[in-house]
């Protein structure tokens, strides 16, 4: 799992977050100069984000795309969007994302992100130096000649506040659902076709932590009416429906092989 980000107080940045490879503080001092140029497939980065960090007002509308999962201790919330390590199947060579695949917030936000400064005890933007699409003299400067933020620069900066506060909404879900004790392990199976057309041996393919359908329906009505009321019911009803996507997953996944044997095969030819 990645790490928060963070900044010491000697001025450097430590932790390792998902894509960002190279993450500094955003300055007219340092980028004045830099921006981001527009690519018809700007989703390349996030080729190898076979699972991307979700936020809980995602869960609704990711949960028609892929299955969402919770792991680790902190039970952070994930999109599945691969079934290898480090392969999304839902982008494309192009580097953009099949028609009609919801792209998580996580990934929009890129090449953005805060870091804590440990010192000022504030959220400092960064940029991953290291995105393709920064450049000297940009489409989309980060700074105006005078050093205040561009445009551009602001709507982003506007976009990572309101991820970090569905951030926070996120680990208050995340916090209720640990203190009614909704969480149990979960795994998910693929049951493969014999040659004869028979079932074969099922595979697991993942194991995680799920919310247990039988524990919330053992909740008392005042509670469940609760979640109903502040939104949490819907959410979590999202995260048990999209388990459903393992299928999909494994669908795409045996079409993908299959795919890639017939192009090998008529190269051979």
């Amino acid at each position: 799992m990645a790490t928060p980000t963070q900044i010491n107080r000697g001025g450097q940045i430590s932790g390792n977050v998902l894509f960002y490879n190279k993450p500094e503080p955003l300055s007219p001092e340092l980028h004045k100069s830099m921006g981001v140029n527009r690519l018809d497939g700007p989703f390349g980065f996030a080729r190898t984000g076979h699972a991307v960090p979700l936020t809980v007002t995602e869960f609704s509308i990711a949960c028609l795309t892929f299955p969402i999962i919770f792991v680790g201790e902190d039970k952070t919330p994930l999109a599945i969007m691969g079934l290898n390590a480090d392969q999304n199947m839902f982008l494309r060579d192009d580097g953009l994302f099949d028609p009609g695949i919801y792209v998580p917030a996580y990934i929009r936000r890129y090449p953005f992100v805060f870091a804590n400064d440990d010192a000022a005890k504030q959220s400092i933007l960064c940029i991953d130096r290291s995105a393709e699409f920064i450049v000297e003299g940009g489409d989309l400067p980060f700074f105006n000649p005078d050093g205040s933020p561009s445009e551009y620069t602001q709507n982003c900066i506007e976009f990572c506040n309101n991820y970090e506060v569905e951030r926070q909404k996120t680990l208050a879900f995340i916090q209720m659902l640990k203190e009614l004790d909704l969480f149990e392990v979960k795994r998910a199976f693929h049951t493969p076709i014999n040659p004869d057309g028979t079932a074969g041996e099922p595979q697991q393919i993942a194991e995680y932590f799920g919310i247990s359908e039988e524990k919330l329906n053992a909740l008392p009505h005042d509670k469940l009416a609760e979640l109903r009321d502040n939104g949490a019911l819907q959410q979590i009803y999202a995260h048990i429906i999209s388990l459903f996507g393992w299928d999909r997953l494994v669908a795409l996944q045996i079409y993908k092989l299959s795919e890639a044997a017939a192009r090998e095969a008529g190269q051979a030819v």
